[in-house]
């Protein structure tokens, strides 16, 4: 990881967007790691992007594009499966293979951590990372996640199955 202090920009998703997002969506290797299984054509993705709320109570998702100093899209990041009664969340993110390991995947959670507790008011948040994915694992844990359940085969890559663990970050009431 570079030593040197990198900034990042979570903001919404715009129509210009639709590419990277059809990228990512597509990538095969990232549905390994999440619960996408099958392509999405443009036409589907600009759909979901032209009719999104962008409001976390109407969609129970979030998704923010992670943008670098440059103003460059280096991955996304999806506050998802949302639970107002409850007042947890789900944290997802993919950085570009391009972009990895230069510290924008830590300030984006941590920025996403921001949020989640102080306007969301959320009491947890948490993650599924394949068991196998040492960095992942790391990543959530150097932020304050702790690592919870370990659960059998519960990530299927189209052939094989993989363990997984589930992380939290708990947020006190009052924080």
């Amino acid at each position: 990881m570079n030593d040197t202090k990198v900034q990042i920009t979570l903001r919404a998703m715009e129509p210009e967007d639709l590419e990277i997002l059809y990228q990512i969506e597509n990538d095969r290797e990232l549905w390994e790691v999440g619960t996408a299984n099958v392509p999405y054509s443009r036409y589907a993705l600009n759909n979901y992007v032209m009719c999104a709320a962008n409001d976390i109570y109407t969609d129970k998702q979030v998704r923010l594009v992670m943008e670098n100093e440059e103003k460059k899209v280096v991955g996304l990041l999806d506050i998802l499966n949302f639970d107002p009664r409850h007042l947890r969340a789900e944290l997802g993110i993919v950085v570009l293979k391009e972009h990895r390991g230069k510290g924008y995947g830590e300030q984006a959670i941590n920025r996403a951590i921001e949020y989640s507790r102080d306007f969301l008011h959320i009491h947890q948040l948490y993650a599924i990372v394949d068991a196998a994915n040492t960095a992942s694992v790391q990543l959530f844990k150097k932020v304050g996640f702790t690592q919870g359940a370990f659960v059998k085969e519960w990530i299927y890559d189209g052939s094989t199955y993989h363990d997984a663990f589930f992380m939290q970050k708990f947020f006190a009431k009052n924080a």
